[in-house]
Formats: structure tokens, C-alpha cells, sequence
């Protein structure tokens, strides 16, 4: 169900507020922001795993299936760790933790003490013919026997071919349940699922996405990268003639929570959006870009102090002023992260370290798995790792890896994401500056 509201603001109602409310309305499809998936996997059978007394309890598995799995997928994962939280599979202690670590999670006003059918069950198994087959609970009602069954559609993830279309064109209906004006509602998406042999995952994504309209101008927003229908992580774009017929926004143009969009020359930060108002909120401010702090090119970036992890000496920031600093976000369960290494390594060992550095900030990652990191790829430029003491992740905002900053002497973010060969034909452009 596709939700239409309306709202008529004059400019003046909102220019003397600092945050301002503009309501939403969702529509089908990508939009302006390019096409991305989330991968799902099967319950886990492990026997003392907390989380089992949540698993969904559904009927309907074809009796002549084999190699049966079965699982769901979360519309919204924040209310499915919250009913964890208030079921008692979740500690107060992980849960502030969880909390944290999400630092764009909205208010509780999201979410809801009463169960929410935020999970969408589903069964993969073989056929009679040996055939992989699926079913989807579209329905929400924990019985897959009314159901359509379907083969799940084979995509190569490195095909750079356009897969909008594929999706919204292979995407199913699907029924869930949110928190809208304090009430649980009922509400509907489309979601596409697929599979990758090369890489042995299943993927789905929600092509959907919202606008509003702010100063006569249409604001698109897009919920969690496509991977939730919960908006908890809201990306924003201001829709202009250039995007405007089908084509996809510049990246740099992409505006994270916590980030700074202007329209009409006022400056707003993205605040995200409260479904349960369905609402964006922006916040006003008069102070000049020189006084702002963003993880967009343009911007000062955050200053942070650690302890590398290896000498254990203590680095700011500020340390490195004067000269070109990349700043690279990873973890150690990253596969691209994991895959850039190498050629981070070749890139730093070129490097006139007078004119350019590289720094690592390691994210939720234990230490032993980053020692066993460092020593595996003999990584020696210096690595920090984020912590609740310095929230360097926290305080960036950062939601996906890897993810790379590139500030120049004067201490602005001048580029974002460069990896490979775009990493090294930038790093080129600056050894000879």
C-alpha cells in the first residue's frame, strides 16, 4: 500500500524554526540513488543461540522439498532488536551498546512495546527434480501454502548492466507491519530476491523509496540503502533537472544522516526520518560551511584522537595537517575491505609520506582478529580502532565499508570511496603536486 500524504507549507511556517517537519510519500522504484541489496541467510541451528525463541513459526513447507532452510526477512531490524530487548534475549548492557553503535536510530517514538510483524517468513529447499524452488510469506499470516513458489532469480553481483528494472519488475508484494501515529499499521512493498552463485548468497532489497518538497524543490529519500522499509538510515537528494529524467544523482550529492543538503541557499541538516510521524526532519542552521563538521567533500571532517594499535602512541587528526591524509573506514569481515588491502599496501609503500598518509580506523572488529590482520597483509600504515572511549565510527556516521575520506593540508574532505584504481590515479595526481 502505497501511503499519499499531503501537506501544504508556506515558507514563512517553517523559516523561523530550527527543525523543521516535511511529511513524506513513498513511491515504487530506485529512484535517483543507485540500485544496492542486502544479503539474508537461513535460521541457525545452533542450539544455544538466544535469538531461536524469536524465530517465526510458519506452516505450508512443500512436503517434497528437501535440503530444506527457512528463515525471514526483517522490514525492520531495529524493532526486531527491540522486541529482543523487551523479551529479555537482548541484556540492558548490549542493547545500550546496539544503541550507540547506531547512532542515526530515531527516537522511540519508532517503535512499538507491543508485537510488530516487522519479519517476513520464507522456506528454500530442492524439488522433486532437484531443482532449488522458494516461498515468500507475502501474506504475513505463517502459512506458506497459500504462497506462490518460484526459482529464485540467478544475477551475477558484478554484472554492472542496470538491475532497476530487473527488480522492479521481478519484485513480489509484500504485507508487514509498522508504527504509524502510535498504532501499528498494516502497509505493503515490493521485494525482490535473488541469488549469486559466484558468490553462494541469497540478496533482497525494497525498491522503494520517498520525496517531499521543501522551498518548491523535491527532496528524494532512501530507507537503509534499500535493504529495510524502516528508514533508520535516510539518504536524501535534492531532485534536480539533471537527475530528474531517469538519471542517477551524483554520489557526492547523496546526503547521509548527519549530513548537511542546501536548498534554495539555506543550509539543513539530515536528521532522517520518523515513520511513525511519516515525516523528514531537517534542521536549520545559519553558521557558515567554515564552521561545519561533515563527512562530505567540502567539509571539515570530525577531529578525533586514538591510540595506534600497534606502538600504542596516541594520534589526532591534527597530527597530520599539512599534508594529504585518506582516511580508510574497514573491518575484518569485509570482503571488499579485505580485497582493497593489497592494494592499499602497494599504494603506501609509493607514498612520499612527507606530502600524503594513510590512516586506518578499524571498526567493529576484536583486537585479535586485527592483529592477525595486520601480520597476514603487513599492513604498516597506522590503524585505530574505534571504540566506545573515542566513537571515531560514532561520530562519522559510518554505516557501510569500506569507506574512504581524502582531506587535503588545509584540513577538507576534497574526495569520498576512492578504492583501486581510481585510489591510485588520485594518489598519482597529488605525488606531483
Amino acid at each position: 500500500m502505497l501511503l499519499f500524504v499531503f501537506v501544504f507549507l508556506s515558507a514563512s511556517s517553517y523559516a523561523q524554526k530550527s527543525t523543521i517537519e516535511l511529511q513524506i510519500v513513498v513511491k515504487n522504484g530506485i529512484g535517483p540513488f543507485n540500485f544496492s541489496l542486502g544479503a539474508f541467510a537461513p535460521y541457525s541451528d545452533e542450539e544455544n543461540n538466544p535469538r531461536k525463541k524469536t524465530y517465526l513459526l510458519f506452516t505450508g513447507i512443500p512436503n517434497n522439498w528437501t535440503d530444506v532452510k527457512f528463515g525471514d526477512i526483517e522490514t525492520n531490524i531495529y524493532q526486531t532488536v527491540y522486541q529482543n530487548y523487551l523479551l529479555g534475549n537482548i541484556t540492558s548492557e548490549r542493547y545500550e551498546i546496539l544503541q550507540k553503535s547506531w547512532n542515526w536510530i530515531p527516537d522511540t517514538l519508532n517503535l512499538s512495546k507491543e508485537f510488530v510483524k516487522c519479519k517476513i517468513a520464507f522456506a528454500y529447499g530442492k524439488d522433486a527434480s532437484g531443482e532449488i524452488k522458494m516461498v515468500v510469506d507475502g501474506n504475513n499470516n505463517l502459512d506458506l501454502s497459500d504462497d506462490d513458489i518460484f526459482a529464485p532469480l540467478e544475477v551475477d553481483l558484478n554484472d554492472n548492466s542496470n538491475k532497476d528494472t530487473l527488480s522492479i519488475k521481478n519484485a513480489m508484494v509484500v504485507s508487514y507491519e509498522r508504527l504509524s501515529g502510535n498504532k501499528i499499521i498494516k502497509e505493503k512493498a515490493p521485494l525482490f530476491i535473488m541469488h549469486s552463485n559466484s558468490a553462494n548468497r541469497y540478496c533482497c532489497n525494497f525498491p522503494q523509496y520517498a520525496t517531499t518538497r521543501i522551498d518548491g524543490e523535491e527532496v528524494a529519500i532512501c530507507s537503509d540503502g534499500f535493504t529495510s522499509t524502516s528508514y533508520n538510515s535516510s539518504m536524501i537528494v535534492l531532485i534536480e533537472d539533471s537527475n530528474s529524467n531517469g538519471k542517477k544523482a551524483n554520489s557526492e550529492n547523496i546526503i547521509s544522516m548527519g549530513e548537511y543538503i542546501k536548498i534554495k541557499g539555506n543550509v539543513y541538516k539530515n536528521k532522517g526520518v520518523n515513520c511513525n510521524k511519516n515525516v523528514l526532519v531537517l534542521e536549520k542552521t545559519n553558521l557558515p560551511q567554515s564552521q561545519l563538521y561533515s563527512t562530505q567533500v567540502g567539509f571539515k571532517p570530525f577531529i578525533f584522537e586514538g591510540q595506534n594499535f600497534k606502538t600504542k602512541s596516541s594520534i589526532s587528526l591534527n597530527d597530520y595537517k599539512g599534508k594529504y591524509l585518506l582516511i580508510d573506514f574497514w573491518t575484518v569481515w569485509c570482503g571488499p575491505c579485505i580485497q582493497e588491502l593489497p592494494n592499499l599496501k602497494a599504494t603506501y609503500d609509493k607514498l612520499d609520506k612527507s606530502k600524503i598518509e594513510i590512516l586506518g580506523i578499524v571498526c567493529e572488529s576484536p583486537s585479535d582478529a586485527v592483529e592477525k590482520m595486520i601480520d597476514k597483509y603487513s599492513i604498516t600504515w597506522p590503524q585505530i580502532v574505534s571504540d566506545d572511549m573515542n566513537k571515531i565510527k560514532i561520530n562519522y556516521g559510518i554505516i557501510g565499508y569500506p569507506t574512504t575520506l581524502l582531506i587535503n593540508p588545509e584540513g577538507i574532505i576534497i574526495a569520498k570511496d576512492l578504492r583501486g584504481e581510481t585510489l591510485e590515479n588520485k594518489i598519482k595526481e597529488l605525488m606531483v603536486r
